[in-house]
């Protein structure tokens, strides 16, 4: 997930207009702005996830920055697949997006009712 929101934060930093122009959307100042804003949150999401990449996950290891991705892509899976189901003729790129969010969605939501006790019993007993 941190190599996908870092894609996502840093196209949305340096190409907002552009990616505003794919969408046939107006590239209105304010707009740009905010899609700029958008990427540096979807960056600092990355950063997170990728600063954590190593650390134990389940139970109640590490639970802020699962719930922290479950609510993300909970929210935006259903959003995305809503979106591209009401509108057919939407660009491929967001059928793709719709369909990585709802996989991501399931993972976080599975590692959310994890146990990691057989992977720190592991990392116990080579100590």
């Amino acid at each position: 997930s941190a190599l996908l929101l870092a894609t996502i934060g840093l196209l949305f930093t340096f190409l907002p207009a552009e990616i505003l122009q794919y969408f046939n959307a107006a590239a209105s100042k304010p707009f740009v702005l905010l899609i700029q804003i958008s990427g540096a949150l979807y960056f600092s999401f990355a950063m997170l996830n990728w600063m954590t990449r190593s650390g134990v996950f389940g139970g109640i290891y590490n639970k802020p920055i699962i719930v922290a991705n479950l609510t993300h892509f909970l929210i935006g899976a259903p959003a995305l697949v809503k979106a591209v189901l009401a509108n057919p003729g939407l660009p491929p790129l967001l059928w793709a997006a719709a369909a990585v969010y709802a996989l991501f969605a399931i993972y976080f939501g599975i590692l959310f009712m994890k146990n990691p006790a057989a992977k720190t019993q592991r990392a116990g007993a080579k100590q």
